[in-house]
């Protein structure tokens, strides 16, 4: 099982600073990292700071929770088959939404081989003083990317006073309340302090991936044991609650050899027979799935 992170925030947060630290200390202790970069611009100017021996692989032209998925899915791929590396380190795009981002690495392809530890998000707090000033689109981003995390690194307090830390300290923690927060210069955070979040796997059949007992967002990959009914299916998805922002995986479909590829997001859900036998699993994405009763199981996670 390789331990993965993902490391979201703003351009200029200080994203590329954490990278550089955490592997800088992955490294003393003995373990290897990999790391994906995602990079909106056609030439891959941040990847330059990652050392030599560090595998690496890069995608550039397109966010990573967007037209990226299929691409995020091939780099997966080439690092789980074809690298040696003990925890993956991922730098999005400072355009993406974190839980598209969770969304393109929690693959069905994956997802029983990955250990999703959480999203550590770098906040700049030049920047939240500042945040009035951003086009509301912007703004909403910002906020999205502190809302989601599991860890806020509150980035260039040494640019602030004390009063305007303990401000801005007190209105992120507003945002999310769930999250450890950690004042940082040039990024520096210790390496202890992405350890201790804690993605526990069930060991029943059915299994449960929940980021960090005491947060709320989480994975949960749900193996079926039997086909289920397609409209039954479809009504039980249209009662989810809100917080449930993404599923997809392999549906296996009453009177059908195969399971469907089935993919939600939106509200919207959408259907693509496979003509191969694809393992039933589904990965769902949301605020406490571990709550969430699933149809056709013959008991809860």
């Amino acid at each position: 099982m390789k331990d993965i992170y993902l490391l979201s925030g703003f351009l200029g947060s200080g994203k590329t600073s954490l990278l550089s630290h955490l592997i800088e200390q992955l490294k003393a202790e003995g373990l290897k990292p990999a790391v994906i970069m995602n990079e909106l611009g056609k030439l891959p100017f941040d990847s330059k700071s990652v050392d030599e021996d560090v595998p690496i692989k890069e995608m550039l032209e397109g966010c990573i929770c967007c037209t990226g998925a299929e691409k995020m899915e091939a780099q997966l791929q080439m690092l789980l088959e074809g690298e040696e590396f003990d925890v993956l380190l991922i730098e999005t795009t400072g355009a993406a939404h974190p839980v598209e981002a969770m969304d393109a690495v929690l693959s069905p392809y994956f997802a029983s081989r990955l250990n999703m530890k959480g999203i550590i998000t770098v906040a700049d707090c030049k920047r939240w003083i500042d945040r009035d000033k951003m086009t509301p689109q912007t703004r909403m981003l910002f906020m999205e990317q502190i809302k989601h995390a599991h860890l806020i690194v509150a980035n260039k307090v040494d640019l602030l006073s004390d009063n305007e830390i303990a401000l801005v300290t007190l209105q992120i923690q507003g945002l999310n309340n769930h999250a450890p927060i950690i004042q940082t210069s040039n990024a520096k955070l210790p390496l202890k302090m992405i350890t201790n979040l804690e993605a526990t796997y069930s060991s029943q059949e059915i299994q449960q991936a929940a980021i960090g007992k005491q947060l709320s967002l989480s994975s949960r990959l749900h193996t079926f044991t039997e086909p289920v009914n397609k409209d039954e299916f479809e009504k039980w998805v249209k009662e989810l609650p809100d917080t449930i922002y993404r599923m997809k995986g392999y549906v296996p479909l009453k009177g059908h050899k195969n399971p469907f590829l089935f993919q939600y997001a939106y509200g919207m859900v959408q259907w693509l027979p496979e003509y191969i036998k694809m393992n039933p699993q589904i990965v769902i994405i949301g605020d406490q799935v571990e709550s969430i009763a699933i149809i056709g199981s013959a008991q809860n996670d």
